[in-house]
C-alpha cells in the first residue's frame, strides 16, 4: 500500500507562484510513476501533469504548458508541482496521484493511489 500526502496549497494573488509537494510511502518511490491531477467545484477531475519513475520525461495538460513543471526526488521520496503565473481558472483541489508501473496516463481510473489532495485558490 502507498500513502501519498500533499502540502503547498494556499491563497495566491493571480500571477504568483506554488510549490506542491507530495510525499510518498510504503513503497520503493522510484517505482512509481507519478501525476498531479485537480478537482474545482462542479467539475471533473482533470489531468495536470505527469512524472516517469526516472524523472526522464514529463507531460503536462496544454492549459499549463510554460507555467508548471512536475518534477521527483527520488531520494526524498517527493515529487513537486511548481506552479507559476497562476490563474483564477487554477483554482482546485490538487492531488498527486501513484501507478505501480512505467505507463502514461492522463484518466484518473488509471492511479492506483491518490493522496487526500490539497486546495489552491488564485483570487483576481
Amino acid at each position: 500500500q502507498v500513502q501519498l500526502v500533499e502540502s503547498g496549497g494556499g491563497l495566491v494573488q493571480a500571477g504568483g507562484s506554488l510549490r506542491l509537494s507530495c510525499a510518498a510511502s510504503g513503497r520503493t518511490f522510484s517505482s512509481l510513476s507519478m501525476g498531479w491531477f485537480r478537482q474545482a467545484p462542479g467539475k471533473e477531475r482533470e489531468f495536470v501533469a505527469f512524472i516517469r519513475r526516472s524523472g526522464g520525461s514529463t507531460y503536462y495538460v496544454d492549459s499549463v504548458k510554460g507555467r508548471f513543471t512536475i518534477s521527483r526526488d527520488n531520494a526524498k521520496n517527493t515529487v513537486y508541482l511548481q506552479m507559476n503565473s497562476l490563474k483564477p481558472e487554477d483554482t482546485a483541489v490538487y492531488y498527486c496521484a501513484a501507478r505501480a508501473d512505467g505507463s502514461y496516463y492522463r484518466t484518473a481510473y488509471e492511479y492506483d493511489y491518490w493522496g487526500q489532495g490539497t486546495q489552491v485558490t488564485v483570487s483576481s
